[in-house]
């Protein structure tokens, strides 16, 4: 490196090392970037194939990206943002990363006792929720497709004289069309959010009520944050093999179309999803036994949970 001195009418170039910021490799950068966008699409049970048509880039391309191969342009990266719907800011944010106030309020927490987190709990959803009593009046069923969602709801809901509601079903009546059209015509970000505002209105109708929630909603921040605080959640668990066989049983070949390696996506979106899933009140095990037995199991544990 060098400066220019200028000393009279003389100008000499004297040698001096500046001072720079180390900025890590191009190529960890594009690893980062990679692991990012299949991190999000994988969350949203997206497949490569539905985000290159959505973005309108090559798949190769894309998976180059995810592969940290790819030196993409601004604004091919756009319209991937867009498909996937988050923004730029969020894709180049590791998640640990938030607000400082985020950040100190989760050091708190870890510093509580272990025996004082339900006190802690309580409080916050009495001061920023609807109120503990309020959001164990309606239970909310999360988990991919397949799990048995539908059928437990069902049952349950009669058995405990309350309404059954599936979003799915809010969802359609609330855009006037099947869900095939709605991704076809409106995207996944166009789905989402008819999605959020058909789950504001069952919340805001339904004091009670047992849901069903379609599988991709934990991975909308707002959408699945006013689930948990208005709803008791459970999370329907089941083997990828029972998730598939139920989805080809009931036809829904949504997110795996035309896709020969539909097990191992699902894979990767259970893979993705289950620390999402995890934040759900009660984890549920639907893999095995009749749909009887298994009734009388999650209602027994609900009854052990809620009263």
């Amino acid at each position: 490196m060098y400066y220019i001195a200028c000393v009279g009418t003389q100008i000499h170039a004297k040698s001096a090392p500046l001072e720079r910021i180390a900025a890590p490799p191009d190529s960890d950068f594009l690893l980062f970037l990679g692991q990012r966008v299949r991190q999000v699409r994988n969350r949203r049970g997206m497949t490569r194939k539905m985000v290159a048509r959505e973005a309108d880039v090559s798949e190769r391309h894309l998976a180059q990206l995810e592969a940290g191969e790819g030196n993409i342009s601004i604004v091919l990266l756009r319209r991937i943002v867009l498909a996937l719907n988050v923004s730029l800011v969020e894709l180049f944010t590791p998640e640990s990363e938030g607000p400082a106030e985020r950040q100190l309020i989760h050091r708190f927490i870890e510093r509580v006792p272990a025996h004082r987190l339900n006190d802690l709990m309580q409080q916050l959803m009495r001061d920023f929720g609807n109120g503990e009593q309020e959001r164990r009046k309606r239970i909310a069923l999360i988990g991919l497709r397949g799990a048995g969602k539908s059928t437990l709801g069902a049952r349950l809901a009669q058995q405990m004289g309350i309404p059954f509601i599936e979003l799915d079903r809010e969802i359609e009546a609330d855009a006037g069309m099947p869900l095939d059209e709605i991704f076809s015509l409106y995207g996944q970000s166009g789905y989402r959010r008819i999605e959020k505002r058909a789950l504001d209105r069952v919340l805001d109708e339904h004091e009670r009520a047992v849901i069903s929630v379609g599988g991709g909603v934990v991975s909308e921040k707002q959408t699945y944050a006013r689930l948990l605080s208005s709803c008791y959640t459970v999370w329907i668990k089941a083997l990828p093999e029972q998730h598939m066989a139920r989805v080809v049983g009931q036809g829904d070949f949504r997110a795996m179309a035309g896709n020969d390696e539909a097990m191992e996506d699902l894979r990767r979106i259970l893979e993705a999803r289950e620390p999402l899933y995890r934040k759900a009140d009660l984890h549920f095990d639907n893999s095995g036994d009749s749909i009887e037995r298994n009734l009388a199991r999650l209602s027994e544990a609900l009854q052990n949970e809620l009263h």
